[in-house]
């Protein structure tokens, strides 16, 4: 394995990287387990800082690593978290198990000594299998021990914007000790989910947005694929169907399910630039107020289920409602990307893919 540069690092840090690290730390059950939510690698990302501030609160001594920049075919995406405390215990990933236990020595040293530290992993193509990746890549991790390079107050204010469902930055200049938690600017990152440096190359943006969210009005069978499709990329699935026989437990086990009108329930629930809203019910009385509160929001993407001559029908309703010509642009009907499918499970992976390409192919 090639380590192109690394700062603040010894022989051990080396060492580390080598297969032995899967030995001593006992991380090499974590390659190929199967996800599941008591594997410390899979906590999402958005529950990591409440723990690490549970954990520093709790006398455990922690440090976050924070992957700040990536090249090549790097597993975790910049932003990605990786919570580590004084005894090892650690939570999340910046590389999938690839270099957590060099990553763990550092953190280690940062909560004694109390500064920071940047990290520059190589992963040679040659070496990428015996590590649990399919190729090659470069990353560079941000380590700061809380308390030290990292304020307490700034962890706070994170995890409390984390919790009011309220999207912030944090931004660290890597060649100081600035740092500081701010809601405004860096506007084409927070709609795009985007953490990363500045063109300074000095100044690193990391975003804390909400959890997305998918409303799904009509808790039908394409709904019964689409909640899970939606977890798995990262999306809260909220479904709103007034039908109790539909919208029940048994058939969206562990789901939030509102069993209201779909205006009332907007209204409550409120629609953001965090929000998708998919109506499949396939009946006007719930599907239309459902899109003309979509459409008056700032919701990130709207997807109304039916054929062509189906939305037609609709748009001449909409209109006749006082809907605009702008904002019966934003509608995505016949919903779904055109991938010639017809199975419940086939619409919602047009569906799906739909809503990613327009979250991150946006502007």
């Amino acid at each position: 394995m090639h380590i192109p540069s690394t700062t603040h690092a010894d022989t051990n840090l080396k060492t580390l990287l080598t297969g032995a690290v899967f030995t001593m730390l006992d991380l090499s059950p974590m390659l190929g387990r199967e996800t599941n939510r008591t594997d410390p690698m899979t906590t999402a990302d958005h529950d990591l800082l409440p723990l690490a501030l549970d954990w520093h609160r709790a006398g455990r001594g922690v440090a976050i690593a924070t992957v700040i920049q990536t090249w090549g075919s790097a597993p975790r995406a910049v932003g990605s978290l990786l919570v580590i405390d004084a005894a090892g215990a650690m939570e999340g990933s910046v590389s999938g198990g690839c270099v957590e236990g060099a990553v763990m020595v550092e953190a280690q040293e940062a909560i004694t000594d109390g500064q920071a530290r940047t990290l520059t992993f190589g992963i040679a193509d040659e070496d990428a299998f015996a590590v649990g990746l399919a190729c090659g890549g470069e990353i560079k991790v941000l380590v700061e021990p809380v308390g030290g390079a990292m304020a307490v107050t700034d962890l706070e204010a994170l995890v409390a914007a984390t919790a009011a469902k309220t999207p912030v930055a944090y931004v660290v200049d890597l060649e100081g000790t600035g740092r500081a938690v701010v809601s405004t600017g860096h506007d084409d990152r927070f709609r795009l989910d985007r953490s990363g440096i500045e063109a300074d190359g000095k100044t690193f943006v990391a975003i804390h947005n909400p959890p997305l969210r998918m409303v799904i009005v009509g808790a039908v069978h394409i709904a019964q694929f689409l909640v899970g499709m939606a977890r798995s990329c990262g999306i809260d699935p909220i479904i709103i169907d007034p039908r109790g026989a539909f919208g029940s437990v048994a058939r969206f086990p562990g789901e939030t399910i509102i069993e209201d009108w779909p205006d009332d329930a907007l209204g409550d629930i409120g629609l953001d630039r965090r929000t998708a809203v998919v109506t499949l019910a396939h009946d006007p009385k719930l599907d239309d107020p459902a899109v003309i509160a979509a459409v008056n929001s700032a919701a990130f993407y709207v997807g109304c289920l039916g054929s062509r001559r189906t939305h037609e029908k609709r748009v001449t309703r909409l209109k006749a409602a006082g809907v605009t010509a702008a904002q019966l642009s934003r509608i995505n009907a016949p919903v779904g990307l055109n991938l010639g499918g017809r199975a419940p499970a086939e619409i919602a992976v047009s569906i799906m893919a739909q809503v990613i390409e327009t979250l991150r192919k946006a502007g």
